[in-house]
């Protein structure tokens, strides 16, 4: 039976295609990012083009799920082992999205120089830190809260809310000049491997770390080593 459609039910429709759009549009990249040079780091079937730490595929810990790459921290049993891209990256401009569940600690590292004298991703990489704003480990830390770049540089404002929503990070480091964004909202502006930045780390743990933050090349990694459940999504790069 035909019958003309109410204003409700065009709302409805609409938005459903709407939703049905940005379905469509997860782990694609639009014409526009095409020609700005965008290449996906995640197709968001697989986890080709990644593999674990010293490892030379994906921890076992690592799955795709719902699109999404997918890691629970509490399977202590798993094969967690930070996930890091296969490719190095110099310049770059990095945006991806992440949601936690409750208390959910992780991170996103850059700069990861792998060789087997280094045992761990943080000891050579920067990490821009995920921490749920509620209760996480760090989340009443200045230096270690979300969006810091950990025990390096703090953040004043949080522009995420609590876990279970997407969230966007965005880091863009160019020839030394870095800048972290939270949601579209700049929450660091430095630069590094200047006098500054290695008295920064001259103050803190990463002093007795030699190959901490030296490395101007290196890979993207997704830390798997802290507790509760963490999704990574859309993840692309662009090569300044």
């Amino acid at each position: 039976m035909n019958k003309k459609l109410g204003s409700s039910s065009i709302i409805v429709l609409i938005s459903c295609l709407s939703l049905n759009i940005a379905v469509a549009q997860e782990n694609m990249l639009t014409e526009k990012e095409k020609q700005e040079g965008w290449k996906l780091l995640f197709n968001g079937k697989h986890l080709t083009g990644w593999h674990s730490y010293l490892q030379k595929t994906p921890g076992n810990g690592w799955q795709v799920k719902d699109k999404a790459i997918f890691i629970n921290e509490n399977d202590k049993s798993a094969n967690n082992t930070d996930l890091i891209t296969d490719k190095e990256f110099e310049n770059f401009d990095l945006k991806l999205e992440f949601k936690t569940d409750t208390c959910a600690n992780s991170g996103v590292m850059f700069y990861v120089h792998e060789d087997s004298k280094y045992q761990n991703t943080w000891e050579t990489g920067p990490e821009m830190q995920i921490d749920d704003v509620v209760c996480g480990p760090d989340h009443l830390s200045k230096m270690n809260r979300m969006g810091t770049l950990y025990d390096l540089y703090p953040v004043d404002s949080e522009y995420v809310g609590p876990s279970g929503h997407w969230y966007e990070y965005e880091i863009k480091a160019d020839h030394g000049h870095l800048q972290l964004f939270e949601d579209g909202h700049k929450v660091v502006d430095a630069y590094i491997w200047n006098q500054h930045w290695k008295d920064l780390i001259a103050a803190v743990k990463f002093k007795d770390m030699p190959g901490f933050g030296t490395f101007r090349k290196g890979h993207i990694a997704l830390q798997g080593t802290e507790n509760g459940k963490i999704w990574f999504r859309n993840v692309r790069i662009k090569t300044l």
